[in-house]
């Protein structure tokens, strides 16, 4: 509901589409008409209730972004909860794009936009790409509309046309600076004769249009999330609808917009409150029935500040590239500012809609978290079909330049057995879930993370582990014996038999090379994953040197990867200086340098 009383009388003009609007709000009203050379001057004090633009009683929402960047997460949001309001009410969800901004807008952004958008799950009901019986659905091609009901408005004296140049406009915001008032407009072409604005037509002067403010008066909404708001009329001072190059001003164009289309209510973010004033009285003047509106907060830094690029990704298209899944970031940004009333937080987009109610969306700031944001994406990845995620991952490696390959038996082994808390058929054999869980235990919370993991297993520092600290009590735990062993099994053939059967053929072989040195349990794996993984720490070393053998044999790794196969590893161990290791000498240079 809203009210008003103003210094304006409010006049219905016929809408020049085919939709035909719902009839506007009764007035009880009386007017005293003045004329001053044929310009109208007004007073009239009106109360009215508002109903909301309906097309047969359904709800109608749009998002409606500027292509100027990026798609920001609280525009995602924003969109996010348009469309689960207009799904969960049986409405309509229209995407327009706001280009007015000639300079700034691109075509390149608003693809990016609407690709972000699909990319979320967000499909729209009209609007570009779709059509739809209210386009067009872009303001760059709405203009002739704007100039109709612009000139309605001069007809009607809601607005004169306005000669001021820019620097009679500045000095009139200094006057009001040292007067301590607001910079708002002195009206000084608001009652100009038809004589002179004749003569300033005539002379070519560039003109806007503005709109005549009432000057006492008070309107208030009820906003779906904030309650009753309210503002004064005499603090805003005549605006400008029409730029002097003809452009329409923002405010005109979305009041324009959201009427012909029929909005049934506008969901937007908080920003855009302040607004709300100047569209009102343009709604009314043109005698378009006001939507319900519903302002959602901002989205906050964790510093309590409006999130920018000062604090890290912001984008949907950043999250995207860096391996966020469509389904974690709808659901993280459905919480911000929204809950279902339970301690439950993981809606899938059916659910979002079941529940999603505009009743619960708190009208206070939310915090975006992005390490919050992260755990939620890893619980989604882990709970991806296994084939999905092998595709994913594939797909990851081939883009960053790990992989020549998106498919094949090194991925279809590789990225289960590495990865995910699974069980898997691997070659007719499986791998159990604990195996899995201490491959996992560095925590994969992104696609992208498996480029470090799997780079780091392919990488082979032998010359780091043997010199550091933590390596000398290996070193000196008879390394050297271990060594030749190993070596020695590698050269006639038993290892690399072993490591084709698969992980069965590894444990097997372990356990029997174990017996062999009399050695078990960490004094026999300890030295084992430094003299074939060059490290002190990592994932299951049977499965790890399983894929190793997989990955030299396959031939699926790019050169500029840094993958060290299992042969030069052997190759590396038999050059090693084992004395002058013990004596804490230098190792060989060529060591250094196969290991680099």
């Amino acid at each position: 509901m809203a009210s008003i009383v103003a210094g304006t009388p409010w006049m219905r003009i016929r809408t020049i589409r085919k939709l035909e609007l719902a009839p506007p709000q009764i007035l009880r009203q009386s007017c005293v008409y003045c004329f001053v050379n044929k310009e109208r001057r007004f007073s009239v004090s009106a109360s009215l209730s508002t109903r909301s633009n309906k097309v047969d009683g359904q709800v109608r929402v749009r998002f409606a972004p500027s292509p100027t960047g990026n798609l920001h997460v609280g525009g995602a949001r924003t969109a996010l909860f348009n469309y689960l309001f207009a799904r969960s009410k049986g409405g309509k969800f229209v995407l327009r794009i706001e280009d007015t901004d000639l300079e700034r807008s691109t075509r390149e952004s608003e693809e990016a936009m609407l690709q972000d958008l699909s990319w979320l799950g967000l499909d729209w009901d009209e609007g570009p790409g779709v059509g739809g019986d209210y386009g067009p659905y872009r303001q760059s091609e709405r203009n002739s509309m704007y100039k109709q009901y612009a000139d309605k408005l001069v007809e009607s004296g809601h607005v004169y046309r306005c000669f001021c140049s820019n620097e009679e406009l500045e000095k009139m915001k200094e006057i009001a600076k040292l007067k301590q008032l607001p910079p708002v407009y002195t009206g000084k072409w608001a009652t100009a004769t038809v004589a002179e604005v004749q003569d300033e037509l005539a002379k070519g002067t560039p003109y806007t249009y503005r709109f005549r403010v009432p000057k006492e008066g008070r309107l208030k909404i009820n906003d779906l999330i904030r309650g009753e708001v309210s503002w004064n009329l005499d603090t805003l001072g005549d605006f400008v609808i029409m730029r002097s190059n003809g452009q329409p001003v923002y405010n005109f164009c979305v009041t324009v917009d959201d009427a012909t289309m029929a909005i049934s209510h506008v969901i937007r973010a908080e920003e855009h409150l302040p607004n709300t004033l100047r569209q009102a009285l343009i709604y009314k003047a043109l005698g378009f029935s006001m939507p319900n509106f519903a302002h959602v907060s901002l989205i906050l830094a964790p510093d309590r500040s409006k999130l920018s690029k000062r604090h890290g990704a912001t984008s949907v298209g950043q999250f995207r590239e860096m391996g966020y899944l469509p389904q974690a970031m709808v659901n993280y940004l459905a919480l911000l500012g929204w809950g279902d009333g339970t301690e439950n937080e993981f809606f899938s987009l059916k659910q979002l809609v079941e529940k999603f109610s505009i009743e619960r969306v708190n009208k206070s700031g939310a915090v975006f978290d992005s390490t919050k944001l992260r755990w939620m994406n890893g619980q989604y990845l882990r709970a991806l079909p296994s084939e999905e995620l092998t595709k994913l991952i594939g797909e990851r490696w081939k883009s960053s330049g790990i992989l020549n390959e998106s498919e094949g038996p090194f991925i279809d082994f590789s990225s289960p057995a590495i990865y995910f808390s699974v069980l898997h058929n691997i070659y007719g054999m499986t791998l159990c879930k604990q195996e899995a869980l201490q491959l996992l235990k560095d925590g994969i919370d992104l696609v992208t993370d498996s480029d470090k993991v799997l780079s780091n297993l392919l990488s082979y520092p032998l010359h780091a582990t043997l010199t550091s600290p933590e390596g000398k009590s290996v070193v000196e735990d008879k390394l050297s014996e271990v060594a030749a062993s190993l070596l020695a099994a590698y050269d006639g053939g038993e290892l690399v038999g072993a490591l084709e059967e698969g992980p069965a053929g590894w444990q097997k072989w372990v356990k029997n090379f174990g017996k062999s040195l009399k050695r078990k349990g960490k004094s026999l794996f300890m030295p084992l994953r430094v003299l074939l993984t060059g490290k002190l720490h990592g994932p299951d070393m049977g499965a790890s040197i399983v894929l190793l053998h997989k990955a030299g044999t396959h031939g699926v790794i790019t050169p500029q990867a840094g993958f060290v196969t299992l042969n030069e590893r052997f190759n590396m161990l038999r050059q090693i200086d084992w004395e002058a290791l013990n004596r804490n000498e230098p190792l060989l240079e060529s060591t250094t340098s196969l290991s680099n």
